[in-house]
Order: C-alpha cells, then structure tokens, then sequence
C-alpha cells in the first residue's frame, strides 16, 4: 500500500502517536489556533453534525457503547488549574474523543446500511480532530504539561454515547468548553 493509500483513520492514528514525542510541525503557524475565526469554523462543523443527527436518532445507534471525554466543566476548578493539567486534560480529551470517532467511522464501515450523511460528518470530524491536534502542537500546548502534572493527573472523567448524535454533541461540547477555555489561556498567557 502506498503512501497515498493509507485510510484517513490510520494518519490520524499515527499523528495520535507522536503527539508524546513533541515533534515540531512543519508549515504551521503557531498562534493560528488564537484567531478566534480558526476554532469557530471547528464549533460550527461541529454542531452542524450534532443538528443533523438530531433528526436520525434510529439510524444513528452506535450499536455499542463508546467512551468520550466528560464535557462538564467546573469553571471554579478549571481557573484554579496549572496551565499543565489543563493542557493535559485537553490532550487526554482529544485522544479519547479521536479515538471515539474513529469507532464510529468503523461502526459505519461495517454497517449494510451507510449513511452517507454521517459518514460526511465523520470524514468533517476526523478532519477537524487531526487539524486542532496539529494547531495544538503548533501553540506548544504538549510543553505546557510537565512530568509531575502527568504524574498527579486524576484521571480523565469519562461517559458513554450509544449514538451518533450523542457522539457529535459530546464533541461540539468539547470544542466549545475545555478546547476553547485551554486555548483562550494559552493564547493570553502566550504560552509556547
């Protein structure tokens, strides 16, 4: 299989993998994820797919239950966070919610009966998903998170989504509350 050939699934995988190594990215600009219009263009993509599924609820089962990150957000707790463990709890989110996304994109491989429509918003999603990671590393978000945050870290509060629409939701809810608060910070603290 050519390098051309690999299945999207499996470069966001592998963008996935070296997120720990903190290699730097080629081309990117590294306050870009600060321009307000950068992560607005994600929401929208996003919720735009929470509204579609909306009115597909049968043909929209997962058929099994998939981990995705809490979205809940204690504003209290957040503000009172290391910039690190903040860092961290959106990497964590981000791989999970990659990961999550990726299953769903299975569940509609093996489906007799694809819709087009979510597979459309899973190709946006993975999209999406992979370009937020790569502004990530751009910002220097993976060196805001020292060892002994890692170290500490509570563990990442998780749920369940049975649906496509549960899925999306959990992902505009993500983009809208941890991604953008983190990046909100690290943009005003100039954080690299």
């Amino acid at each position: 299989m050519g390098v051309h050939e690999c299945p999207a699934w499996l470069w966001l995988l592998l963008s996935l993998l070296s997120l720990p190594l903190g290699l730097p990215v080629p081309g990117a600009q590294p306050r870009l994820i600060c321009d307000s219009r950068v992560l607005e263009r994600y929401l929208l993509e996003a919720k735009e797919a929470e509204n579609v599924t909306m009115g597909y609820s049968e043909s929209c089962s997962l058929n099994e239950n998939i981990t995705v990150p809490d979205t809940k957000v204690n504003f209290y707790a957040w503000k009172r966070m290391e910039v690190g463990q903040q860092a961290l709890e959106v990497w964590q989110g981000l791989a999970l919610l990659s990961e999550a996304v990726l299953q769903g994109q299975a569940v509609l491989a093996n489906s007799s009966q694809p819709c087009k429509h979510l597979q459309l918003h899973v190709d946006k999603a993975i999209s999406g998903l992979r370009s937020i990671t790569t502004l990530l590393r751009a910002l220097g978000a993976q060196e805001a998170i020292s060892l002994p945050d890692a170290a500490s870290a509570a563990p990442l509060r998780t749920i369940t989504a049975d649906t496509f629409c549960k899925l999306f939701r959990v992902y505009s809810n993500f983009l809208r509350g941890k991604l953008k608060l983190y990046t909100g910070e690290a943009c005003r603290r100039g954080d690299r």
